[in-house]
């Protein structure tokens, strides 16, 4: 007689979870997260409020970064100095013609500077855990900055831009040479870390980012021990700075900037089905492989920009997308328009404190978001666990 067969589980009942190290297929990094599939993967969208938010934010950062400084401003004589900037727009802000230099020709320059380099940063954090679907996956991380890094000290050290600075000496070799060496560097732990293939963990990606840097740095170290004469300048550009001398250095990263905020903003969506697996992408139309190239390409531009006009500056792309993750949803139709908002203002802010906690000295900005990103990198370590085992 044939044993009965097992009853069928009433509509609505979750399926059995899958078993630990198990991965879905053609996922290189993370498990399967049950019970999702294209029909049932629709996060909400951007909404209006975080959006108010964000441009908020960016506004109180341009004013705050403005009006702060060895000088203090009003900040209402600052936020109508900045309105005159508008064309037909005629305020009196009760500043003086000195005062009012320092406003359009030394601050605003610096501050819209943080907020490009820092909305790039977090625009690209972002970016990379959604192709990589790994939380801790950051240009810091990754050995993208060591990368860029590299490229830019041997731009320095054998270009002869060590005594005139890196920006100001060689304008477009600079910025190509850190893509090529961001690109370069991404690709080496993308390799390393999916080596072992289906049976890699999200851990090796991090592993891997942090044997190309330690690789990456000690050529770094090598070419600097090699050329005495360009430490200073590379030492200093290794700390990260905003110090500007004008609108060059904006003018020189806005370019880069667009055009990497154009191409990640347009597949946001495209991140969003890729969460889901490359089986169920592919049914839907996606080329999962076309998609993470361009993806990766793009952060890597953007990240190389804004290595090259400000130096190493790390944690930005962990700090603000998560933050954007925990308060205002998981989809990446949110996550990476609000991380440029956010971003911006988190490193223009940060840049504040970075030249008025030891006034009229100046701290490093990346010693700054160090000193917050290493306990914050903690949390997501702690919370993250589940996924890396």
């Amino acid at each position: 007689m044939p044993a009965p067969a097992p009853p069928t589980p009433p509509a609505g009942t979750p399926s059995e979870p899958p078993r630990p190290g198990l991965r879905r297929p053609g996922s290189w990094f993370g498990p399967r997260r049950p019970g999702l599939s294209p029909s049932s993967a629709r996060p909400a969208g951007l909404r209006t409020r975080w959006l108010v938010a964000g441009v908020f934010a960016v506004l109180v950062a341009l004013v705050a970064g403005v009006s702060l400084g060895p000088v203090s401003l009003p900040p209402g004589s600052v936020a109508a100095e900045l309105l005159n900037l508008i064309p037909g727009v005629h305020l009196d802000s009760g500043l003086s013609e000195r005062e009012i230099a320092i406003v359009t020709e030394l601050r605003l320059p610096r501050v819209v500077l943080g907020l490009l380099v820092g909305g790039l940063l977090a625009l690209a954090g972002g970016c990379y855990q959604g192709v990589f679907r790994n939380p801790l996956a950051d240009p810091y991380l990754l050995g993208v900055a060591a990368g860029a890094g590299l490229a830019v000290t041997a731009v320095i050290a054998l270009g002869g831009a060590g005594r005139q600075g890196a920006i100001s000496g060689l304008p477009m070799t600079i910025p190509l040479a850190a893509f090529a060496g961001s690109l370069l560097a991404v690709t080496m732990t993308y390799l390393l870390g999916a080596a072992g293939g289906r049976s890699s963990s999200p851990a090796m990606l991090i592993l891997a980012g942090v044997a190309v840097s330690a690789f990456l740095s000690a050529g770094q170290t090598y070419l600097l021990q090699r050329h005495s004469d360009s430490i200073q300048p590379v030492y200093s550009w290794l700390l990260g700075r905003l110090a500007t001398a004008g609108w060059h250095d904006v003018l020189l990263v806005l370019p880069y900037a667009a055009l990497t905020t154009v191409v990640v903003l347009l597949h946001r969506r495209e991140l969003d089905v890729l969460a889901v697996g490359d089986d169920e992408a592919r049914s839907l139309g996606l080329h999962p492989q076309r998609t993470r190239y361009l993806l990766i390409a793009a952060a890597s531009l953007g990240t190389a920009a804004a290595v090259s006009a400000t130096g190493l500056i790390g944690f930005v792309g962990i700090i603000v997308p998560h933050t954007v993750r925990l308060l205002a949803g998981s989809s990446y139709r949110v996550i990476l328009p609000l991380s440029l908002l956010f971003g911006g203002a988190f490193l223009a802010l940060t840049d504040v404190v970075a030249r008025t906690a030891v006034a009229p000295a100046e701290v490093p900005i990346g010693v700054v978001t160090a000193l917050l990103g290493g306990p914050f990198f903690v949390l997501v370590l702690r919370t993250a666990r589940r996924v890396l085992t």
